[in-house]
């Protein structure tokens, strides 16, 4: 006979924390928006207005978490079916960090980047350990899909002239040349940002939230009219596609593209269409992308030459500081002692695999890649036939890929749930407990 199953916790519980998780990263969306190595500059709201309105500091966050884990406790089981290198891995490169931190070249930044990353890591072992054993998610996708829709909704009202009301108030100030230069950029440009610091950031939220929420969308009217089950996917890509629009990021619009020929290529579609919908997105997608930032490679893609810049440096800083690196978080000191002069001065390396080998030596470089492609290759043929499960690759995915010209990881608005979703997506797989279908679709 077959051992019997172990008890589940009450479902009290489950809701209880599946519905704290997901509030707290729908807050982090809204409230976490900026990297951790700018915290020091954020401070406590000091009255309703800026309670709503202004970011919190990261402390906050971290008190939450520290709530979200005390439910979790109540609610998380072991899986089964897990590599062991997907559970020892996380906490290994942490431990690495933390070696590395013993040799930083700045030990604020570095203090404030470890409580980050290990944030994460708890973030993915709650996905892994708690979420995926929870048999009913509303909870959980209300916050976090909640508090996206938000992001979106501040994202359009920015478009439609409260970037403008933004700009004008802050000319008002008498201060705003002291301001970071940064900063200044940012104001002076018509690209929306929402809650996030900067476009780039906004773009990242939505590779890695839409799929997901287009997957929910369409699960959700099942047994509906086909015409209302596409008007609510339209109206969802429409949503979001202007807030990537009006950002302007051409990495995310060309990593969005390939989010949606994948899943072109993985629907249940017959071959010849789903193939041929996947050409015509591809080029459809090319062609506006051509059209729209057709002046920025006139102007020789600035951008893109400072990025090689920023790169070369984190090469060097890894080759001379190969075992350790310059210490979590402190690429901008390393990168101010060897940047030529003409070069554009930043905080974070705009690459999260090659800022790992600068902060913390090869080893760190190593681990937190193999770490991301093993994964992402692995999920991939494991999350065949269950349309979440494909939904969240593709979201981790695009995020992951965005984190080769940006730095997603040092921005617990993105990096919070793209942890706890990785988390999601190995528990979701375990061999033991798989997920509920009803009629083909997987309850969640």
């Amino acid at each position: 006979m077959p051992a019997p199953a172990p008890p589940r916790p009450n479902r009290n519980w489950e809701g209880l924390f599946s519905g704290a998780l997901g509030l707290w990263l729908g807050l982090a969306f809204l409230k976490f928006g900026h990297p951790i190595i700018l915290d020091q500059k954020i401070s406590a709201p000091a009255n309703r207005d800026e309670l709503l309105y202004q970011a919190w500091p990261v402390a906050w966050g971290y008190g939450l978490l520290l709530i979200v884990f005390l439910l979790a406790t109540r609610v998380g089981r072991w899986p089964a079916g897990v590599p062991r290198w997907v559970l020892a891995l996380p906490l290994g490169w942490l431990g690495w960090q933390a070696l590395a931190a013993t040799r930083t070249i700045d030990a604020s930044l570095t203090s404030a980047t470890l409580k980050h990353f290990a944030a994460c890591v708890v973030a993915f072992y709650l996905g892994l350990f708690a979420l995926s054993r929870v048999e009913r998610r509303a909870g959980f996708w209300l916050g976090l899909l909640g508090g996206f829709l938000v992001v979106l909704a501040i994202g359009w009202e920015q478009h439609g002239g409260g970037l403008e009301r933004t700009r004008k108030f802050f000319y008002e100030q008498s201060d705003w040349q002291q301001y970071p230069p940064e900063f200044l950029k940012k104001i002076a440009s018509d690209r929306i940002f929402s809650t996030l610091v900067y476009p780039n950031a906004l773009a990242g939220a939505i590779l890695l939230v839409l799929p997901i929420l287009l997957a929910g969308g369409w699960r959700w009217t099942v047994g509906r009219a086909i015409g209302l089950r596409l008007g609510m996917l339209a109206a969802i890509g429409a949503l979001a596609g202007g807030c990537l629009y009006w950002s302007g990021s051409k990495a995310g619009w060309l990593i969005a593209l390939g989010q949606g020929t994948v899943a072109f290529l993985r629907s249940g579609l017959p071959r010849r269409l789903k193939i041929g919908a996947a050409v015509l997105l591809a080029l459809a997608g090319l062609a506006g992308f051509s059209a729209r930032h057709a002046g920025y490679f006139q102007r020789g893609a600035t951008s893109a030459t400072a990025r090689l810049d920023y790169w070369e440096a984190a090469w060097h800083t890894m080759v001379a500081r190969p075992w350790l690196g310059a210490g979590p978080g402190t690429f901008m000191v390393s990168y101010r002692s060897i940047k030529r002069p003409e070069s554009e001065m930043t905080r974070l390396a705009h690459n999260d695999y090659l800022q790992q080998g600068a902060d913390s030596g090869v080893i760190g470089l190593l681990a937190y890649t193999g770490f991301w492609v093993g994964s992402l290759v692995l999920l991939y043929r494991r999350s065949r036939g269950d349309i979440q499960l494909q939904a969240i690759w593709l979201g981790l995915a695009g995020l992951a890929s965005q984190s080769c010209v940006e730095f997603g990881l040092y921005i617990p608005a993105l990096a919070w749930p793209l942890f706890v979703l990785l988390g999601l997506a190995w528990g979701s797989q375990a061999e033991t407990e798989p997920p509920v279908r009803a009629g083909g679709v997987v309850r969640v």
